[in-house]
């Protein structure tokens, strides 16, 4: 039962007393003679009011205890209310429909630069920067017929005049008639949100210049390869040609010259070629053309094309295959130029010792490719940077042994692009060990070549 109810209850019982007494007494004043039969009735009937009035008071004792217990409750609910709005971290606002501030919490008298006692009473739109106070109003002035407005990005000014950006979520409180009678807001600095979008976008723009610039460079590279190969192939026919037909016709300081023409051209077309290769590569332009070959024939014609290298170096190359079943699967032009690669770099660094190539099979589905010299070695340190592209171990290596530094980065991709993988053990001046491990099948999922038996 309401509190509205009892009290009702309460006030028809004394006034239900207050009757009885009234017709007692105009009873007793029209009956004089029968006053000692009135007076037992009337004492009864006013011993049964007070009992009423009795439980009357218990009732409304009950109900004041109740009472002041709902208004602790609703005093506690209120605290905590305010106390939740006070210390919310985001800045909470109540103003009327035209934007006058009503209430405001501690976190948006921090963010507006004003104290409660001054802020309360102003118009929010004097913290919005005069260029945008326009569209400000013109916005506020929709609010009310809106209802809800989430992430109202707003460039605000505090007091002091520090500029900030400010997400507003703003809420209409309507009347019993469903009329908006005030706004409530709740304010959010985002300018470290907003200073990280602007560097997210800086950062993506950088780097769709970025690839623009590898594509460019691609491109130029790839063009520039193409028409260097073209007169460097021409230049090294018209001198061998030179070299044939002038044999007897020249000195021997011509033929020298000639020579030195000729493997100068050979240099210089395999370092555009190593250009060409990494362009296509780099540009996800370079496909393998697979088929069915004798790896250990490959191996051993591979050796027999550079023995003169080693040879004018007084270098000796042994080979060891052991490979009961020698046929794999791969691109044999992509597997002969790592395999040059990895043996002219050997031959190279090498000055004195020989060189060592080891084919075999670890698994039945695998083989397994190592090259050994006995040069000058690589610092473990520095073994991962030798399969970057452009990188040489040293300056003064470069000079002395010359390239582009491309050759090992070429290797790398091309055995990735193999499913296989390369590995380096090296000490300084004790020779290094280049190690392949390729699938005996590649398969032509990372290409579309079509498999080839021969």
């Amino acid at each position: 039962m309401s509190f509205h109810l009892k009290g009702e209850r309460f006030t028809q019982k004394i006034e239900t007393a207050r009757h009885r007494a009234a017709a007692l007494q105009q009873r007793v004043s029209e009956s004089p003679r029968q006053q000692p039969e009135l007076l037992a009735v009337s004492l009864e009937e006013l011993k049964t009011a007070l009992e009423e009035l009795h439980v009357a008071e218990e009732e409304l004792r009950q109900q004041n205890e109740t009472l002041l217990a709902t208004r602790g409750a609703l005093e506690a609910e209120r605290q905590r209310y305010q106390d939740l709005f006070e210390l919310a971290p985001d800045g909470y606002l109540v103003t009327d429909t035209a934007g006058t501030i009503r209430e405001a919490n501690r976190a948006a008298t921090e963010l507006l630069g004003v104290s409660h006692t001054y802020l309360v009473g102003k118009p929010l739109i004097i913290f919005v920067p005069e260029e945008a106070r326009r569209a400000f109003r013109s916005q506020l002035n929709q609010l009310p017929k809106i209802g809800l407005l989430q992430e109202w990005e707003v460039r605000l000014k505090s007091r002091q005049g520090n500029l900030f950006d400010a997400a507003l979520t703003v809420a209409n409180v309507q009347d019993k008639q469903g009329k908006a009678s005030s706004l409530r807001w709740m304010l959010r600095d985002i300018t470290a949100r907003k200073q990280g979008e602007e560097k997210i976008r800086f950062y993506h723009l950088q780097n769709l210049q970025l690839q623009e610039e590898v594509r460019l460079k691609s491109q130029f590279l790839a063009l520039m390869s193409h028409e260097l190969r073209t007169p460097m192939n021409a230049i090294l026919g018209f001198s061998q040609l030179l070299m044939r037909q002038a044999q007897h016709q020249l000195g021997q300081n011509q033929l020298n010259m000639l020579e030195r023409i000729f493997n100068s051209g050979k240099h210089l077309l395999k370092l555009i070629e190593d250009i060409l290769d990494f362009s296509k590569l780099e540009a996800g332009r370079l496909d393998l053309n697979l088929e069915e070959f004798n790896l250990a024939e490959l191996v051993e014609q591979t050796v027999e094309e550079l023995q003169s290298l080693a040879q004018q170096k007084h270098l000796s190359v042994h080979i060891h295959a052991c490979l009961d079943n020698p046929c794999v699967v791969n691109d044999s032009n992509r597997l002969r130029q790592v395999l040059v690669n990895l043996l002219s770099n050997a031959i190279k660094f090498t000055d004195s010792g020989s060189i060592t190539v080891d084919a075999c099979e670890p698994a039945p589905d695998q083989i397994a490719i190592a090259i050994s010299d006995t040069g000058i070695g690589i610092d473990p340190s520095e073994i991962q940077q030798i399969f970057q592209e452009f990188r040489q171990l040293s300056q003064s290596l470069t000079r002395t042994y010359g390239g582009t530094g491309l050759g090992l980065a070429i290797t790398d991709r091309l055995v990735r692009m193999m499913h296989g993988k390369i590995q380096v053990e090296s000490q300084p001046g004790e020779g290094s060990t280049f190690r392949l491990e390729l699938p005996r099948e590649v398969t032509s999922s990372a290409n579309n070549s079509t498999i080839i038996s021969t």
